[in-house]
């Protein structure tokens, strides 16, 4: 038997409803050539009983034992049983990419980098999957044989996880994981500064479960051992930092002082009273070991370090639970007065763009303003006229801090295909703050429709640079026009740009591409897309939804080639069949995305009619629909059962809007068979939210969520 070239450590402890998931989506790896060595670190429940069933079936599986020793041991009894070139970490109740395993070794096999480390994903049932806020910092963008002093956004790469080692460099510096919680870090960062160089992917590589109950390592932010762990980490980490540069131990130090600073300052709201000494003294110890350069941070967190260096935990109870109310007593300065935007909702009134949000300055929401708005076309700015209304403000308040503008077509003619900003100024009295505009909320401003101004001239708004929000004009973009469907088969009808067209189809995610026959007229082509080999070939780049997303690309004989736009109308095209469905929709930026997935049951129309919300969807089998609420820091819910109908037009689930009470509620679908998920949000009905709802002092407001539909209730 040949020696596994990848050795993959999987410790498990109480993870029974979570393993089979994880260990399938190791076994599914399009990198095969692999080891995986299950540490049963003394569980309880049926774990084993899972992981031997894998082991029974795939040989490259097999089962370490030992007695309960926590996380960090039981990876290093992972890594004495490995064989492999390379070494690698799966926590158990997450999940790899199918082609993560593959990305990370061959880049290793390329460059001879130290390590290789990929991006991640978080994901879970209500909210769906979404990017890690952490990984989306520092894997911007493919990086071979860098290393940490070139890129430093590298210091926030704190998880051992979504990373493939050399073993070689592992056993020369003889890394083994600390016997408490957050034990990653102090081993990640040390690995980054001893490497001689590292590869970076952008691509996704690892999914991270995010419980409803809050009972991960991560999650457990409010426990005391939990927080003396995390001091514990920190120390560790801080101690490597006396001969790196000045720029990553600032970073590092800063990083601690924005993420698990706060962690230790909430726990103040809930802590029992004998135990608050104890937090008094790791907090502390921990706001003792930061740089006095990284404290110099807002007012409020200077108010928490002076009463946790006086001992006013009545004060840090009082900060923890309403840190506005706090904040007020304060005397403000005029670095508090900072300009908040938000975009609330995008779409075509009458030819025109329109655009709501909100504008306001921070504690001067009440008093009189002035607004004045402009959009920058290549450094021109062009006054738009603000109608201003009243809106709920950053303080739950509603006062005058809501605008809509609108965007003509003489104007719209005028941008550019690079992105055109928004300039907000305000006036409050004397005090004058100026940003461009931002903060895209849920719905429209993250899927903003498109439309033509013309018969060549397309205008997409969208997210721009920075997180702005901006408009970019698309002249004569190779883009699709109408889609036909056959029994067997979706027809794209579209125009190209340039002249003898080809069309490529491509997997964002995994890479490679597949060129698709076309009939050719001029600049306009037909091209038939079979479905069943798309339903046929089941390796999903998500290994959450099991979804596998192919964009389009269109390539002139010259090598000029676009990505393929959709202008085909305002509704997703599916089809149906073996439990598996394929759509094809539009993207955030406005492209043709294909979606090939387990069937998944997707909403495309929300509507308020009288007492009644209705949602409707393509009917693609049995399924009982209810709004559900998780109890807080629990997997326990409340589900309000919906009444379903079903139609020519698919199923409609319908609710009492009188029976969602002030909670954010997710629609779930449950199958035959007792399994559920949340319901998806299809791309074009986000276009068209969020629904605000409003009867007597009830307020629901209907809203998409990483791809989910969320309902939140307010008012009683």
């Amino acid at each position: 038997m040949t020696t596994p070239r990848l050795s993959v450590v999987v410790p498990f402890y109480n993870v029974g409803a979570y393993l089979g998931d994880c260990l399938d989506s190791i076994a599914r790896q399009t990198w095969s050539d692999f080891e995986a060595i299950l540490v049963d670190d003394g569980s309880p429940d049926d774990s084993a009983v899972i992981a031997k069933e894998f082991c029974d079936h795939d040989p490259r599986f097999r089962i370490v034992s030992q007695d309960n020793a926590g996380l960090g041991p039981a990876r290093n009894t992972g890594v004495d049983h490995a064989v492999g070139e390379y070494l690698t970490f799966v926590d158990s109740d997450d999940l790899v990419t199918r082609h993560g395993f593959g990305l990370l070794v061959r880049a290793l096999d390329r460059t001879g980098s130290d390590f290789a480390a990929g991006n991640a994903r978080r994901f879970n049932n209500s909210y769906g999957v979404r990017p890690s806020w952490l990984h989306k910092q520092a894997f911007t963008e493919d990086r071979f044989a860098t290393h940490i002093s070139e890129t430093p956004e590298l210091v926030l790469d704190r998880m051992v996880w979504n990373k493939v080692y050399r073993r070689s460099f592992w056993d020369d510096f003889g890394y083994r994981f600390p016997a408490i919680r957050y034990e990653d870090y102090p081993v990640t960062l040390k690995a980054h500064l001893d490497a001689v160089t590292v590869d970076t992917i952008a691509a996704p590589v690892y999914f991270w479960r995010e419980r409803e109950s809050g009972d991960s390592i991560t999650q457990q932010k409010f426990q005391l051992a939990n927080l003396r762990d995390r001091v514990v980490s920190a120390g560790l980490v801080l101690d490597q930092l006396d001969n790196v540069l000045p720029e990553l131990r600032e970073r590092v130090h800063a990083h601690f002082r924005q993420i698990d600073l706060p962690a230790m300052f909430s726990a103040f709201g809930t802590v029992p009273p004998e135990e608050e000494q104890h937090l008094v003294d790791l907090t502390a110890e921990l706001l003792g070991r930061l740089d006095p350069p990284v404290l110099d941070a807002p007012r409020i967190d200077q108010l928490r370090y002076d009463a946790l260096r006086t001992g006013d935990v009545s004060l840090l109870h009082d900060l923890a639970l309403d840190p506005d109310a706090a904040q007020d007593k304060l005397q403000l300065t005029s670095a508090d007065f900072t300009l908040a935007t938000s975009v609330r909702d995008v779409t075509w009134i009458d030819g025109e763009l329109s655009i709501r949000g909100t504008a306001e300055i921070r504690h001067l929401q009440t008093r009189p303003s002035h607004l004045r708005i402009a959009l920058v076309i290549a450094g021109r700015r062009y006054p738009l006229r603000v109608r201003r209304h009243p809106a709920i403000d950053l303080r739950g308040q509603e006062n005058l801090v809501g605008f809509e503008v609108r965007l003509d077509r003489e104007l719209l003619a005028k941008c550019t295909a690079g992105p055109s900003h928004f300039d907000v100024r305000m006036r409050v009295g004397g005090i004058r703050r100026q940003d461009v505009l931002r903060g895209q909320r849920a719905g429209s401003p993250g899927w903003s429709p498109g439309s033509w101004i013309d018969g060549t001239n397309w205008i997409q708004p969208g997210p721009g640079k920075d997180g702005c929000f901006a408009v970019r004009r698309l002249s004569d973009p190779c883009r699709l026009t109408a889609v036909e469907q056959t029994p067997d088969a979706l027809v794209l009808h579209g125009r190209s740009a340039f002249d003898e067209p080809s069309l490529f189809v491509t997997r964002p995610l995994s890479g490679g591409e597949e060129q698709i026959p076309l009939e050719v007229s001029g600049r306009d082509f037909t091209a038939w897309l079979p479905v069943q080999p798309i339903l046929e070939e089941i390796n999903p780049d998500d290994p959450f939804t099991q979804r596998t997303t192919r964009a389009f690309r269109v390539r002139g004989s010259d090598g000029r080639e676009q990505v393929l736009l959709w202008t085909a109308g305002d509704r997703l095209v599916s089809h149906a069949e073996g439990g598996r469905a394929v759509m094809l929709t539009r993207s955030t930026g406005g492209y043709v995305n294909l979606h090939e997935s387990p069937i998944r049951q997707t909403a495309v129309s929300a509507v308020a009619a009288g007492k009644m919300l209705v949602v409707r969807g393509p009917d693609w089998g049995d399924a009982s629909f209810a709004w559900r609420r998780y109890l807080e820091d629990s997997d326990d819910h409340v589900d309000v059962e919906c009444r379903r109908t079903v139609s020519d037009d698919g199923w409609a689930a319908v609710v009492d809007i009188a029976d969602l009470g002030p909670a954010e509620w997710i629609l779930f679908a449950t199958m035959p068979d007792g399994t559920s998920h949340a319901v998806q949000c299809e791309p074009f009905l986000s276009s068209r939210l969020p629904l605000a709802v409003r009867r007597g002092r009830r307020t629901l407001t209907v809203q998409p969520l990483a791809g989910t539909l969320h309902v939140l209730a307010t008012g009683n």
